[in-house]
């Protein structure tokens, strides 16, 4: 019986597939064709109009953040050290932007000199 109802399960399962295959697969190609999109806009922040620092003054590291922006220091004038995420569309900070952003809202950093002998 147990049997029976797994199989029959797994059929009904299987015509849900196949009705909605095409909507699953738009889906997917959006979702991704969005985080391309995304990744894209973050390489490309510092040279769009919206980016309001010199872009020699900005450092990539992508994650858990998008950038450190280093605000004067090609003028030989470092004014401040900005964190950057950068967010296209309808994206939001993620748990871990999050903590990031908490930490140094907080004043939760530090300087760090690590020497080797």
């Amino acid at each position: 019986m147990k049997a029976l109802r797994q199989r029959k399960a797994e059929i009904l399962f299987e015509e849900w597939k196949q009705r909605h295959e095409k909507e699953i697969r738009k889906d997917a190609v959006k979702k991704s064709r969005a985080a391309i999109a995304g990744r894209v806009t973050e390489q490309i922040a510092p040279y769009l109009p919206e980016f309001k620092y010199n872009p020699k003054d900005a450092r990539f590291i992508g994650s858990p953040i998008d950038f450190i922006v280093f605000d004067g220091l090609d003028e030989g004038e470092l004014r401040r050290i900005v964190f950057v995420e950068v967010k296209s569309g309808k994206s939001t900070l993620s748990r871990r932007e999050k903590l990031v952003r908490d930490a140094i809202e907080e004043n939760r950093v530090e300087w760090e000199i690590l020497k080797y002998a």
